[in-house]
């Protein structure tokens, strides 16, 4: 395929991931607002917010075997589609079981276009041969911290129904200018190359041979170091405003700056996660990924002022940078939209796992000692990696 077409097509691709992250960061920094408007307990509101990913979790699987059938391409715009309209719908709802059912319908889009773009990014990191997985997660990062950034602008002026209503308009018109690149292009075609578990910063070979058993329990093996990654990335987004507002005394704008110090962070790591993966290698950028995360979000829950919260998020943010876009495209280099899927699942599974879980310790506890939880798994991530280096470096 000629090169100015894998590059519209890497242009395509960063603009939805972009999208998806300012969509749902514009979404993340309101739960504060449509809390006090559903009147929900922490715990309540946890088992609400369990809809996004129980909604990503159920469809996702379904949407590795419609892009096998249908292509990721045609697949991401139809998801870009359904996110656009279901993001207008949580502030509409006035109650926890309402929010909980718009929030299902809101996860399965999110997480279905989250593996078919995935998909289609990890066919042309294998066309390019260069480990460009992270800029794309980058541009995710970046969409969110824009996400974040207007909705803390608009937090006092603009209603919730009338902010997600505008984000859902957007990002009908970027799906409908943006789209038609994806239909005109099949998803490229890499050179022929063997699948292995390699460390090494060549990308495999995306469309997969027989899976053996070794490949399937590689497979779990990124996908639970995404699961600790995503659990993480989720109790920021969830409760991470909530923190800063509620046990630091900030504003609500001040709040939602917290997420964009995370987002921003995150994507400064991903700009730069080429070029630490090539350098660095997958297992060590995992590791120490993980460790650094781990500090970052002991600080960031149990600092006791404002300034040093907010930093414990950044340090966390550049921690958990790499370690998602890292997993997900080893599984799908190794098992196509399969790989994808199933590392994705087991990712948000964590998101799944983490607003209740993070809602009933709040309860029984507090909330900053509910959020050292993503400190913990952050460390678990790194010794998953470290554990497993011989297995996945032939």
């Amino acid at each position: 395929m000629p090169g100015n077409t894998l590059n519209r097509l890497r242009i395509a691709l960063t603009v939805f991931f972009a999208l998806d992250g300012f969509i749902f960061a514009g979404w993340v920094v309101r739960i504060p607002a449509i809390k006090q408007q559903t009147g929900a307990s922490a715990s309540a509101l946890g088992l609400a917010l369990l809809g996004v990913s129980a909604g990503a979790v159920i469809t996702m699987m379904l949407t590795g075997r419609l892009c096998r059938r249908y292509g990721n391409h045609q697949v991401t715009i139809a998801c870009a589609v359904l996110l656009s309209l279901s993001v207008a719908l949580p502030p509409l709802t006035h109650s926890a079981p309402a929010l909980g059912a718009a929030l299902l319908l809101f996860g399965a889009a999110y997480g279905s276009i989250n593996v078919a773009f995935n998909s289609a990014a990890v066919d042309l990191v294998a066309a390019l041969r260069r480990p460009i997985m992270p800029t794309f997660h980058a541009a995710f990062s970046l969409g969110g911290m824009i996400g974040a950034g207007l909705g803390g602008l608009v937090a006092g002026s603009l209603s919730p129904t009338r902010h997600l209503l505008g984000l859902g308009v957007i990002g009908l018109l970027v799906t409908a200018l943006t789209g038609p690149t994806l239909l005109r292009h099949e998803p490229p075609r890499p050179p022929d190359q063997s699948i292995t578990g390699s460390d090494s910063p060549a990308p495999a070979k995306a469309t997969p041979h027989r899976l053996t058993t070794r490949t399937r329990r590689l497979v779990l093996v990124f996908g639970l170091i995404a699961l600790c990654t995503a659990y993480g990335e989720g109790a920021l987004a969830d409760w991470g405003a909530l923190h800063l507002e509620q046990d630091l005394g900030s504003s609500a704008g001040l709040a939602a700056a917290g997420y964009s110090c995370f987002a921003l962070a995150m994507t400064v790591g991903r700009l730069t996660g080429t070029t630490l993966l090539e350098r660095l290698g997958r297992t060590r950028t995992v590791v120490a990924g993980g460790a650094v995360a781990a500090a970052g979000m002991l600080l960031g829950s149990l600092a006791p002022a404002l300034w040093a919260a907010l930093l414990g998020y950044a340090i966390a943010g550049l921690g958990l940078a790499n370690l998602f876009p890292v997993a997900v495209e080893r599984a799908g280099a190794l098992a196509g939209p399969s790989g994808v899927a199933v590392a994705s699942t087991l990712g948000y599974g964590g998101m799944l796992l983490g607003p209740p879980a993070i809602g009933f310790m709040a309860d029984w506890f507090s909330l900053p000692a509910a959020l050292t939880s993503v400190a913990v798994l952050a460390g678990v991530a790194a010794v998953i990696g470290f554990a497993t280096r011989r297995a996945t470096a032939d």
